[in-house]
């Protein structure tokens, strides 16, 4: 069993293949956190926690005279309301007497195989390699009938655990849930750790950014509707001394794409708490008697070998647990050409056609038709919404053309923005009040669009009927989804005064209802994710998408930064990256070796490329073949950090076996008369020996000197050359 209960010391113990996590039923019942780390024994941790009497902090009523017992400094699974702990919390729920106070304590407990499942919400399955056990822990304030089941499954070989919660209302009144977290985490000492965290704007998405804890309260948020290109739902706790080869992480990846939070706190006895879930921002959330409220899941993972391997256990396990889609292991995903750098929104069949042709002679497999082709669409400012082909563009019909890109050995793929309105579009003008607008004040515009409130079953069942109609009328191979706007102007107009405050959870719920009906329903379509770029990239995308877009900035140094920081969460299986016409004076062979830490393709006009530029594209899109499997499956290693080094930036991908490995390095600086620079492998077996394919000379070195010596990066060249070295063993 991956959890174990010992009756006796009331300890829960979930262990993972190299962790441990261990709860207990402490004193009055409250449930104590007592331990998370590197694999120990069910022995019972309690005498980790040293009480003492605090001033100012108060203590529980049936504690009696007991001032040694304060929930203000003890470590707890999940926090009580109006209990005596003022530090960040969990849950503030209002109840129907107008309190704000939950006193949860331990109920009851049940263990079950395999994972929970959440009421609308994605969450991560099992295969049939994986032995996973999970644990349902009841706590209730004995007053208020509110329920809370803590919920954790434990994914034993691949080091992570899986939490939600749940609220059921078991009174007989309504309440409102102002806030609650999917997760809290207490830790006993956390004066000696740092918060790693990926920031970023649009075109600058997932920047890396890592700061000691102080005696604050640590805020990564995004209250724009989506996950956004500003916060990642993803953060780390690492000891100060942690590099990417040693020392403790402890990851946390929400899988939502809405409004989200993680709040840290280093309190005033050194000890530090994490929170993480929805965002309490213009969230209130009504839960009528007998009603159940589902948190979204958190991924959790620890391990004490360095960011390396926190990401190597992510990376993993969203290539084996997210999604089933037959293109994550089983279908090669094909080169493609976007058309939206090539065209905008001016072209037609015959344009579409032509593009595809030259496109073929690039190593191009498929094309994809962008923004433009669908209801009034010439600009960003009308059009959105209405779901039929534009027959003044497509004036053979999608079907036919469809078949004259099939006919040319390539496949087809087609954009779609569901989610948004044009105030100038059918859709529009038939169900204004379908979009988001609150009464009496005009709506916010962006890229003069308007959202659609997704939240409504009318919406969703329109969104679902109208493309599927779409999808299903022609061999259609593959489908970017994008969003191009964050969501404001939080209103429904389904919903009561009183419930406008689950307006944006809702929307999120309802897009997951609409892709349920979509992606689910086409599992012979490729699907990817888009947002501005990589604006919603996020764990409960990669349920249905099994790529995404990964910024709209598709300059090649820009992506060394972007690639970089996407890498510490997310494997290059999912990371949409293409070779475009930014950055001029940087080769098409950097470009498309950048290109290469994710998925491959280009942004740009086929018909207008030089000879040269085609042959060189044809070559990368031939190596983007030959090292699929070591790119999209291989174990990932950053090499340099490129915030930090300004020479070289270098990657590799090494086989699970260990037989093969693929080292890039791109020249970003060279200096005059420098030194000599290396750049040390990782991952290699120490004493096999491996040929360095790509340096011209075939040298052959143990996996021990290519580590510790490294390879000699040449000087003598231009700036900005790729170095593409394939280590193949030899023994």
């Amino acid at each position: 069993m991956a959890i174990v209960f010992n009756e006796k010391k009331k300890t829960f113990s979930l262990h993972t293949a190299k962790s441990t996590y261990q709860l207990k039923i402490g004193n009055l019942n409250y449930v104590n956190h007592l331990y998370y780390g590197a694999t120990i024994h069910d022995e019972d941790l309690v005498f980790l926690i040293r009480r003492y009497d605090r001033g100012f902090s108060g203590n529980p009523y049936d504690s009696l005279k007991e001032r040694t017992f304060s929930l203000d400094a003890q470590p707890q699974e999940f926090t009580t309301q109006q209990q005596g702990d003022f530090r960040i919390n969990s849950i503030e729920v209002q109840n129907s007497d107008g309190s704000f106070s939950f006193n949860g304590r331990y109920v009851s407990h049940k263990l079950y195989k395999g994972p929970f499942t959440l009421n609308g919400l994605p969450t991560a399955f099992a295969t049939e390699k994986d032995t996973v056990d999970t644990l349902e822990l009841l706590i209730e304030d004995a007053i208020s009938k509110v329920q809370v089941t803590l919920l954790y499954s434990v994914f034993e070989e691949a080091d992570i655990i899986m939490r939600a919660a749940r609220v059921h209302n078991a009174s007989n009144e309504t309440i409102q849930l102002k806030r609650i977290m999917s997760l809290n985490m207490d830790y006993m000492n956390g004066s000696n750790l740092d918060l790693l965290s990926l920031p970023g704007r649009y075109g600058q998405e997932r920047q890396v950014e890592r700061q000691p804890l102080t005696h604050h309260v640590h805020k990564i948020r995004s209250g724009r509707g989506i996950s956004s290109h500003q916060q990642n739902p993803f953060i780390a706790l690492v000891d100060r001394t942690t590099t990417e080869d040693y020392g403790s992480c402890y990851g946390f990846a929400l899988m939502y794409s809405g409004s989200f939070l993680a709040e840290v706190e280093l309190d005033q006895y050194d000890q530090a708490r994490l929170v993480m879930g929805i965002n309490d921002r213009l969230f209130s959330y009504a839960v009528h008697p007998g009603e159940d409220f589902d948190t979204p899941a958190v991924l959790m993972t620890y391990t004490h070998r360095g960011l390396t391997q926190m990401s190597h256990n992510y990376h993993n396990f969203f290539r084996n647990n997210l999604n089933n889609s037959k293109f994550i292991k089983n279908v090669k995903r094909p080169v493609l050409i976007n058309t939206w750098e090539a065209a905008f929104f001016k072209f037609d069949d015959v344009k579409l056609v032509e593009i595809a042709k030259a496109a073929k002679g690039m190593g191009v497999e498929m094309i994809v038709m962008d923004d433009g082709w669908y209801g009034k669409r010439d600009d960003d400012n009308s059009g959105l919404g209405d779901w039929y082909v534009n027959e003044n563009k497509i004036k053979c019909g999608l079907n036919s053309l469809v078949k004259q890109i099939n006919d040319l050995g390539m496949k087809f793929g087609i954009w779609f923005e569901p989610e948004m309105v044009s105030e100038d579009s059918d859709l529009f003008r038939a169900h204004p009040d379908w979009a988001m607008e609150i009464p009496g004040r005009r709506a916010v515009r962006s890229r003069n669009e308007l959202a659609l409130d997704v939240g409504r079953k009318e919406v969703q069942d329109y969104l679902i009927e109208s493309i599927n109609k779409i999808l299903d009328s022609a061999n259609i191979y593959y489908v970017k989804w994008d969003i191009n706007r964050a969501i404001t102007d939080l209103w429904s107009n389904a919903l009561p005064a009183e419930q406008q405050g689950e307006v944006s959870h809702r929307y999120v719920l309802g897009l997951y209802r609409v892709m349920d009906g979509i992606i689910k329903t086409h599992p012979d379509i490729m699907f990817e994710g888009c947002a501005g770029g990589g604006g919603r990239f996020d764990p409960a995308m990669l349920t249905y998408f099994v790529q995404y877009w990964s910024s709209d900035n598709t300059k090649p140094l820009d992506n060394l930064k972007l690639h970089y920081g996407s890498s510490f969460l997310y494997p290059v299986c999912s990371m949409g990256a293409h070779v475009s016409e930014a950055s001029p004076m940087i080769p098409f062979e950097t470009k498309a070796a950048i290109a290469m830490c994710g998925t491959f393709g280009y942004e740009l006009d086929a018909t207008k490329m030089k000879e040269k530029e085609i042959q060189a594209c044809k070559k990368m899109s031939e190596l983007y073949h030959k090292y699929y499997d070591l790119n999209f499956f291989g174990d990932y290693y950053r090499l340099t950090n490129p915030f930090e080094n300004v020479n070289l930036v270098a990657w590799e991908s090494v086989a699970k076996n260990k037989k093969e490995a693929l080292l890039t390095v791109i020249t970003v600086n060279l200096t005059v008369n420098g030194p000599q620079e290396y750049i040390k492998c990782k991952g290699l077996e120490p004493n096999r020996h491996y040929r360095i394919e790509g340096d011209g000379n075939g040298e052959v070195a143990t996996g021990m000197a290519l580590m510790h010596a490294g390879i000699p990066i040449p000087r003598e060249i231009p700036e900005y050359t790729p170095f593409i070295y394939h280590l193949v063993a030899v023994d």
